[in-house]
């Protein structure tokens, strides 16, 4: 990394992870969880960031998660310099505008999700090495996923005209797409995936802010204004922070302002938004299964299945996900993991009204 600049992580930690059910929980979102390794998904995030040319990382986060990230960051021993905690979500533009201003206004900001994997660590610093020359000069960048599927679960970015070494103006972010345009994206080669990663200075951010969505900066800054402290944390005016509009950063900010750049990158970036995109990642066995926990499989393949307090067994089946977790048990087809959602909503109706 370069020695001029130092980056500040801001890692985004605010998500309930509904998506992987029922691991994941409101109380304990997939972030908090070891899905993919013996270290959890925020620990393999801030450790990406452990090393020189970055400073303790910024943690925005939900106020009933910071005593698990204080501790599952001290672990690791890179605890955060800064624990924001949101007194009400909304969004990834004004949790971001919170660290922004947090940081010093020159500082350079790498925004990331708690909840992603990236497996080529070295490919992803080259990355940020590449994007910083055009940060320094007021750059908005984010990092563009080479893809290799007509993904339509992911927003895509179409890569204009070169503006640096490997930085490129964006010409478009498209929308998740239908599956006939994601194919013509991948085939035409000129289009990336939208990781949700940026990195740009401080002031360049907030100045966008100003322009593009002033009520949200306005709201931010009287939220932190009014904040109280203890510690590390942080804690947002609850009053003013929730009179922001709700809105991501690609809508807020990303799409309307005109000096943003994208780095495409090869890094083995994942999600993680399903269980299928865990199996996919995941090292399989001989017969094509991925298995954590107490379970025992007898002429099973191509099947992932977590058991977390209960014993799972399963005997002549293929192709499932089988996720126990207390008393949830999630059984269904792979290919269909994105319609945990709709188990969401219908547990949801079923509940007892009050």
């Amino acid at each position: 990394m370069p020695d001029a600049t130092t980056i500040i992580p801001v890692i985004l930690s605010g998500g309930s992870g509904t998506r992987l059910w029922p691991m994941s929980t409101p109380e304990t979102p997939k972030q908090l969880l070891p899905l993919t390794a013996e270290r959890t998904m925020l620990q393999l995030t801030a450790a990406r960031t452990a090393s020189d040319g970055f400073a303790a990382p910024i943690v925005v986060a939900n106020t009933r998660h910071a005593d698990p990230i204080d501790a599952q960051l001290e672990a690791i021993g890179h605890p955060a310099s800064t624990l924001i905690l949101e007194p009400v979500a909304r969004n990834t533009a004004p949790a971001i505008a919170l660290a922004a201003l947090a940081a010093d206004s020159d500082a350079a900001l790498l925004v990331m999700p708690s909840d992603h994997v990236i497996a080529d660590t070295p490919a992803f610093h080259a990355a940020i090495a590449a994007a910083l020359p055009m940060v320094e000069q007021g750059w908005l960048v984010t990092f563009g996923i080479d893809p290799h599927a007509p993904e339509t679960g992911y927003g895509w970015i179409h890569v204009g005209e070169s503006v640096g070494p490997r930085v490129h103006k964006v010409a478009k972010f498209v929308e998740k797409p239908p599956r006939d345009r994601a194919e013509a994206m991948l085939a035409a080669g000129d289009h990336v995936w939208n990781g949700g990663i940026f990195l740009f200075r401080a002031d360049a951010f907030l100045g966008a802010l100003a322009v593009h969505a002033p009520d949200m900066l306005h709201a931010a800054q009287q939220a932190m204004l009014k904040a109280s402290r203890e510690g590390n944390r942080v804690y947002p005016d609850a009053e003013t922070f929730a009179a922001s509009p709700s809105e991501s950063i690609d809508y807020a900010v990303m799409e309307k302002a005109e000096r943003v750049a994208v780095v495409p990158v090869s890094m083995g970036w994942s999600d993680v938004g399903s269980w299928d995109a865990l199996h996919e990642i995941s090292h399989c066995d001989a017969t094509g299964n991925v298995c954590k926990g107490d379970v025992v499989a007898v002429e099973t393949e191509n099947s992932l299945i977590h058991a977390d307090g209960v014993r799972v067994a399963l005997v002549g089946v293929s192709d499932l996900i089988v996720v126990a977790n207390g008393r949830d048990v999630l059984v269904m087809p792979r290919g269909r993991s994105q319609e945990v959602k709709k188990l969401i909503e219908a547990m949801k109706a079923s509940e007892p009204k009050n």
